[in-house]
Order: structure tokens, then C-alpha cells, then sequence
């Protein structure tokens, strides 16, 4: 028990529950936030930026180059940031990280941008597919990349790690030069800005936009929120996120096929996924205002719902998108595919520029309970919105064939004997 300078009595447990959660914060912590900012929007805006001009350089210099040339300046830079321990001087060191990981960022947008143009190319009729089939790697990619880091990092320090995927990625250079085909194309006079204009490609986006910010947002506040509530080391942490990867490596190419095989159905895939996104990150908490206890076990099963749901609504984005280009009369090309891809990456990246920003933003002012709920909000907006289109569509669709003039069309069909062109001169007698 201690005694304030007033005299009034305060118990130590008393001190220990004051709320710092209200609490504004402070200078320190507003210029780190703005500076985590400056990171995250430096390196999206190297990707992201490209989007609206670079697919139209796949046309002129060639799919196939600009694959291999991004390939080889991903590998040089990825050398070359395993080095900037060497540099002298904290300065030096934090404006070659910014040039490096630039550089990096338009390697790595020419090598995605061309291999989404590339895989629609040759597989025309099983995009899906795949796409679906291609997130089994990527997947396998996120889920071996921190442990086989962490591990040449413990066993021969920061260089290593760098250099050795620095020359996969140089191997893949002379491999991809050998076995990729030509590809010829004219470039198109369909504009990026008539693309995206498409009120379907615009619900679409918003789409893509929700699912990458919600994999932003889990990359940059899981993995606290999981040491502080449930007292989870490090490792079990990097465990803990595999909830989101392995379902979806493990269903992306069943959910490929299917959207594949029934078109149709496509449509609702992504709605029927973005809702259950929706539902799971508001039950990642769990959302406050349901009063029910955080448990491990709740927050891994809403985890795998994410990470399956995520694959229902991204494998189905790409095709769809491409399908919305052809019916408002763009041309079928390797232009076109440019187009979609380039669209469909800056989207993506966005995405992940705003989920680590704005869910770190609310989970400092709120908590993760409110700012998980907030990010499962915006996702069902954008199913909301993407489904209520898709049904005055259909509405629209199916309206000028139940009744024209009041007719139906069994009272304008020509009775027995009698040719339409006889139907077409009674009407006018």
C-alpha cells in the first residue's frame, strides 16, 4: 500500500490496472508508426505503380524476356541486400535498403506480370486451374521460407540466407530461357483505364484488395497477438500461421478445377469465400460485442476458414476479370493478358500496403479483437456489393426474355402451319 502526497491511500494492484489502452500515443510511437508506414508504402508503390503501363511492354519487348530479365534482377538484387551488413553507417545502410528493395520491386513485377500472362496464354481454357495448381508453390514458398531462413541464419549468420536464394533464383534464369516458348503479339488500343472503369472489374478489385489486406494485416498483428493473449513462443507463432497457408495450398487446385469446370459458378465462389472471410476474421478475436473468450483453438479453426475461403475467392478473380475484358469487346491476346495480370498485381499489392498500415493503426488505437472485426467489415462490403451485382445482372439477364409488349414468348410463337414470315405480315395487316 502506498501513500500519495495528499494523503489518500492507493494500493499497488490499483497502480498496476490503470488503463493505458485510452491513452493517446505518444511522439515516439507516431513517428515509428509513420515511419513502418513509409516502408510499407515505399515497396508496394515500386509494384503497384507499374500496373497501368507495364503490361504493354509484355507486347514489346516480349513475355518471355521480361520473365527472365525480372527473374535475373530479383536474384541480383536479393545478392546484393545479403551484403548491406558491410556498409558503414546507418544512413548508407537504410537508403541502399530503400534502392535495393525498389530495384527488387520491378524485377519481381515483370517476372509475375508475364507469368500470369504466360499461364493464360498457353492454358486458355483452364485458367482456373492453373492458377490454382501454380498457389500449391506459392504457398509452399511462405511456409518454408522462415523456417529455412531462420535456419542458415542461426547456423552461418544474415549473408547466407540471401546468397543462396539470390543463385536459385540466378539458376532459374537459364531454365526458364530453355523451356519457355516465344510468344508473338501486337499491341492492343485497349487502354488499362477502360479496364478498370468496368463496374464488375471495379467490384472485382475491391475484391482482391479485401483478401490481401487481410493476409497484410495477419502478417503484421497475428503473430503479437498470439504472444501477448496466449503466451506463444516464436516457433509456435511460425506454426500458428501455417492455419492460413496449408488450407489453402491444399484446396487451391481442387477449387481451380471446379471453377474450371463449372464456369457458372464462379460468381459465387468468390461471394460465398469473401463472406466466409468475412465471418472468420470477425470471429479471430472475437469480436468484443459477442462477450465470448479468445481460446486457441477458436482462433486456429477461424484461421483455416480463412486460409480455405481465400482460395474460393482469389482462384475465381483472374478468370472472371478476363471474361469481363472479352465481353466489353477487348481483344484476345497476350495485350489483353497483359492487361488483366498488370491490373490484378497492382490491386494485390495495394491491398498489402493498406492491411499491415491501417490494421496496425487500429490495432495501437483499439485492440486486435476490433481491428480484426473492422478488416472482416470491408470484406463483407465487398461481398455484399459483389453479390448484390451479380443478381440485378442476373434479374437483368433474364427480364427481356419473360415478356416483350406484354407478350410471353409461348403467345409469340407462330401457331402450327403458319412461318414466321406469315406471323410478321398479319401484324401488319
Amino acid at each position: 500500500m502506498n501513500m500519495e502526497p495528499n494523503g489518500v491511500q492507493q494500493t499497488d494492484n490499483a497502480l498496476e490496472e490503470t488503463p493505458t489502452v485510452t491513452q493517446r500515443m505518444s511522439r515516439q510511437q507516431v513517428l515509428t508508426l509513420i515511419s513502418v508506414a513509409s516502408v510499407n508504402f515505399s515497396s508496394m508503390i515500386c509494384y503497384s505503380i507499374l500496373g497501368p503501363f507495364f503490361p504493354y511492354e509484355i507486347v514489346q519487348i516480349g513475355a518471355k524476356f521480361m520473365l527472365v530479365s525480372g527473374l535475373f534482377v530479383s536474384s541480383g538484387c536479393t545478392v546484393l541486400f545479403g551484403m548491406l551488413d558491410r556498409v558503414p553507417g546507418t544512413k548508407m545502410f537504410i537508403a541502399l535498403c530503400f534502392i535495393i528493395r525498389s530495384i527488387d520491386a520491378v524485377g519481381f513485377a515483370a517476372a509475375m506480370t508475364s507469368s500470369f500472362a504466360v499461364s493464360a496464354k498457353v492454358f486458355p481454357n483452364n485458367i482456373a486451374t492453373v492458377m490454382g495448381s501454380l498457389e500449391v508453390f506459392t504457398g509452399l514458398g511462405l511456409i518454408l521460407g522462415p523456417p529455412f531462413g531462420g535456419l542458415l541464419y542461426q547456423s552461418f549468420g544474415y549473408e547466407l540466407p540471401f546468397i543462396i536464394l539470390g543463385c536459385v533464383l540466378f539458376l532459374m534464369v537459364p531454365f526458364n530461357m530453355y523451356i519457355l516458348p516465344n510468344f508473338e503479339a501486337t499491341p492492343s488500343k485497349d487502354s488499362f483505364l477502360r479496364l478498370f472503369t468496368c463496374p464488375k472489374t471495379v467490384l472485382i478489385c475491391f475484391m482482391i484488395f479485401t483478401l490481401s489486406s487481410g493476409l497484410g494485416f495477419l502478417d503484421a498483428t497475428l503473430s503479437i497477438f498470439a504472444t501477448e493473449k496466449f503466451s506463444m513462443s516464436p516457433g509456435y507463432v511460425g506454426l500458428l500461421l501455417l492455419g492460413v497457408s496449408l488450407p489453402y495450398c491444399l484446396s487451391s487446385p481442387f477449387l481451380g478445377f471446379v471453377s474450371d469446370k463449372f464456369p457458372f459458378i464462379r460468381k459465387w465462389l468468390m461471394v460465398l469465400g469473401g463472406l466466409a472471410t468475412a465471418l472468420g476474421f470477425c470471429f479471430l478475436g472475437p469480436i468484443p460485442i459477442l462477450h465470448i473468450q479468445s481460446q486457441l483453438w477458436l482462433l486456429i479453426f477461424m484461421l483455416a476458414i480463412i486460409g480455405f475461403s481465400l482460395g474460393m475467392t482469389g482462384i475465381p478473380t483472374f478468370p472472371e476479370i478476363l471474361n469481363c475484358a472479352y465481353e466489353n469487346g477487348f481483344e484476345e491476346g497476350l495485350s489483353t493478358l497483359g492487361l488483366v495480370s498488370g491490373l490484378f498485381g497492382a490491386v494485390w499489392s495495394i491491398g498489402m500496403f493498406f492491411g499491415p498500415t491501417f490494421g496496425g493503426f487500429m490495432t495501437q488505437t483499439l485492440n486486435f479483437e476490433w481491428a480484426a472485426s473492422i478488416e472482416g467489415g470491408i470484406g463483407f462490403l465487398a461481398s455484399f456489393l459483389l453479390g448484390t451485382y451479380f443478381l440485378t445482372e442476373r434479374v437483368q439477364t433474364n427480364r427481356p426474355s419473360q415478356a416483350i409488349d406484354g407478350e410471353t414468348p409461348e403467345e409469340r410463337a407462330p401457331l402450327l402451319g403458319q412461318s414466321s414470315t406469315d406471323d410478321d405480315q398479319t401484324q401488319y395487316q
